[in-house]
This record gives C-alpha cells, sequence and structure tokens, in this order.
C-alpha cells in the first residue's frame, strides 16, 4: 500500500477495511448454525465462550483504554472517577432496557425447549446484538481513523477487530437460532450488528470530526464495558447455565473465550 494515495482512495481503503472488519461478525454467526437441533453442550459452550470474550475484552482493554482517555482530559483523578462512574452508567442503562424489554411468544421448533427458555434465550441474543452493536460503533471509528492515518495500522487493527468479532457473532447468532429455529433470523440480527462498524466510520468521518474529543471518547468506551460486563452476569452466563450441561463446561468455554480475546489483542498491540 503506497503511502501517496490522495485522500478520496484512502477515504475508500479505510472504509473497506472497516466494512470487513464488522462483516466478521456475520461470519461468527455461521459458527452458531452449525448444530441442527437443540444441543446443551453446543450451547453451553457458545453462551459461555462469548461472556469470556466480554469480560476479558472489558476489563483488560475496553476499561483501561476509557481511563487512559478520560485522564488525558479530565487529569488522572478526575478520569479515573470519571471511568467508573461511566462504567457503572453504562450498567444501569442495558438494567432500564431489560426492564422495558417486552416479551416474545415465540413457536417453538424444538420439543426440548420451554416457552421460558426460548424466551431467556431470545432476550439473550438479542441484550448481545445490542452491546456488541454499541461496542462495534467506536471499534469502527477506531479502524477508519487508524487507516486514514496509516494504512498498515489500519491493516494492523483491522485484523484484531475481525478476529474478535468472530466470536462477537457467535455471541448472537446461537441464542436466537436456538430460541427461534430460524438460521435466517440468526444471521441476519448477528450480521446488523456487525454494520455497526462501517456506520460508526460513516458518521464518525461524516459528523463528529470536531466534537469527538478524548474525553467523549473514554466516556462511551467506559460505559460499553458497563454495559458488556452486565450482558454476561446478567444473560450469558446464567443462560448457559440453564442448559443443563456440566458447570465445567461453561468454566471451559469462559476460559477459551478469554483466550481467544488476549490472541486477538495481542495482535493489535
Amino acid at each position: 500500500m503506497t503511502p501517496l494515495l490522495d485522500l478520496d482512495q484512502r477515504v475508500v481503503f479505510a472504509f473497506s477495511l472497516t466494512l470487513a472488519a464488522g462483516l466478521c461478525t456475520g461470519l461468527g454467526s455461521l459458527l452458531g448454525l452449525v448444530s441442527r437441533r437443540f444441543s446443551p453442550r453446543v450451547l453451553t459452550l457458545s453462551l459461555s465462550f462469548s461472556a469470556g470474550v466480554m469480560i476479558y475484552v472489558s476489563f483488560v482493554e475496553i476499561f483501561p483504554k476509557a481511563r487512559e482517555s478520560l485522564a488525558l482530559g479530565l487529569g488522572p483523578a478526575a478520569g479515573y472517577a470519571a471511568t467508573v462512574l461511566a462504567f457503572f452508567a453504562g450498567m444501569l442503562l442495558i438494567a432500564l432496557i431489560d426492564n422495558a424489554l417486552p416479551t416474545h411468544n415465540l413457536a417453538l421448533t424444538d420439543g426440548e425447549q420451554s416457552g421460558v427458555q426460548s424466551q431467556t434465550l431470545l432476550r439473550t441474543g438479542l441484550f448481545s446484538a445490542l452491546a456488541i452493536a454499541i461496542h462495534n460503533f467506536p471499534e469502527g471509528l477506531a479502524t477508519f481513523v487508524g487507516a486514514l492515518s496509516s494504512p498498515r495500522l489500519g491493516i494492523g487493527i483491522a485484523i484484531a477487530i475481525a478476529i474478535h468479532n468472530i466470536p462477537e457473532g457467535l455471541a448472537i447468532s446461537a441464542p436466537v437460532y436456538f430460541a427461534t429455529g430460524s438460521r435466517r433470523k440468526a444471521f441476519w440480527v448477528s450480521f446488523a450488528s456487525g454494520l455497526a462498524e462501517p456506520i460508526g466510520a460513516a458518521v464518525g468521518y461524516l459528523f463528529l470530526r470536531s466534537y469527538l474529543t478524548e474525553t467523549v471518547m473514554g466516556l462511551v468506551f467506559a460505559s460499553v464495558a458497563g454495559l458488556m460486563v452486565y450482558i454476561c452476569l446478567d444473560e450469558l452466563l446464567p443462560a448457559a447455565q440453564r442448559t443443563g450441561a456440566h458447570h465445567h463446561l461453561m468454566i471451559a468455554g469462559v476460559t477459551a473465550g478469554m483466550v481467544v480475546m488476549s490472541i486477538s489483542l495481542v495482535l493489535l498491540a
């Protein structure tokens, strides 16, 4: 990639990288559609693996980056306090959405599922899609800006984000599929959440260039970290436990998710 690209070429290149990384969420969703029937073991691994990914990236990557950004804008002490407040504000926001989300009456396709279980799984998938879409928005902006400044930097960021978008797609598609029995619905819900990355790039470039300060980005990242942790504790892990599979299988899934997420972040470093 030559550094002598004009502005229009760099914008197209940066947006293409961001789009490709976002579409890997759809690729990950296909992994959640392998099983043709309800499998407690597959579902437990899918949900717990996704929880491991989310918990690890929230505490190891997003929260520290939020604190760093807010410290630059507000100072170390005030920045740390703002990070903590925004983290719990994110948890509060998703809790309010949880209470407001209506229940769904589903036509079940598998006799092993109860109506309550299907409603729980669908809510899990929808919450995961919401959390990941919000998370993907600033990720897309980060990929886009990095690629504009340096094609090599943009490629590195896009590869790392694409890797961890794959299990994020799995986090959405598996519960939606097992709840509805529809592979098409599961895929498109996951695919739509991945589109938040190119949307984030477009919005950032067209509208937010003058307002996207370190402080604003820090608040967004901290609140997203809180939102993702809430999803894991309130939705993913309880749903994995309720499938009836062995408890140690769930722990193995969480650990595997953390390992995969750590590898992607090492690539990003």
